[in-house]
């Protein structure tokens, strides 16, 4: 396949969350996680952005089921900020469940963005927080850098890929989800979920080979 996209100076990858937590085995392994590293590297090639996203919590984060006596991890409980899912404890600070994937080999990426820093907000999106208002800084970054088209890929679709993509496309970005350089949990219907909200808001579902072939 030729590729359908070229690309330039005014687009970004956006390697999302490639951390040990993440990968199988991890306190929130998403099944294959690991599986897309050689190809989110091959990817991360034919860019001159890209940026990394790393989950990086503080110890008892609000986010945690164990900061909240009597609380089990998947319940949802309400926050000054609306409805959060309490998780296991995953990506402390320093942590090596927080450590990217010794696999990814990005040595040109322009920035690792830590997010979920903040221990009474959780984040999953790269450019705004849980609350919806807090904003990481990476639209300012990128318009300033020219970026017009963002692609997304890493882990996972359904949660923090997907809030990423509907971000990019509220703050302006023609946006991109390659979606066989993602993997999901996909837990009670959350995948197609997400790909429903990310089609209806104008995000683009394609595949590695329509952008490095």
């Amino acid at each position: 396949m030729t590729a359908r996209f070229s690309i330039g100076a005014s687009d970004v990858l956006l390697a999302i969350d490639m951390q040990y937590d993440f990968m199988p085995g991890g306190a929130l392994g998403v099944a294959e996680g690991d599986a897309i590293v050689p190809l989110v590297n091959r990817l991360a090639t034919k860019f001159a952005n890209v940026a990394l996203t790393q989950d990086w919590h503080p110890a008892g984060h609000s986010s945690f089921a164990s900061s909240h006596p009597g609380a089990k991890p998947f319940e949802t409980m309400t926050m000054p900020y609306g409805a959060q899912v309490l998780w296991p404890d995953h990506c402390v600070q320093g942590s090596a469940g927080a450590r990217l994937h010794e696999g990814l080999n990005i040595p040109h990426a322009l920035l690792i963005l830590r997010k979920g820093v903040n221990r009474n907000v959780d984040s999953y999106s790269a450019f705004t927080e849980a609350d919806r208002i807090t904003t990481t800084g990476l639209a300012a970054l990128l318009k300033a850098r020219g970026v017009k088209r963002v692609f997304l890929c890493g882990l996972a679709t359904d949660f923090c890929v997907g809030w990423s993509a509907l971000d990019a496309r509220a703050a302006g970005f023609e946006t991109f989800v390659i979606e066989d350089a993602c993997r999901a949990i996909d837990a009670n219907g959350s995948l197609d979920a997400a790909w429903k909200a990310m089609e209806a808001a104008g995000v683009r579902r394609v595949i590695a080979a329509e952008v490095a072939a």
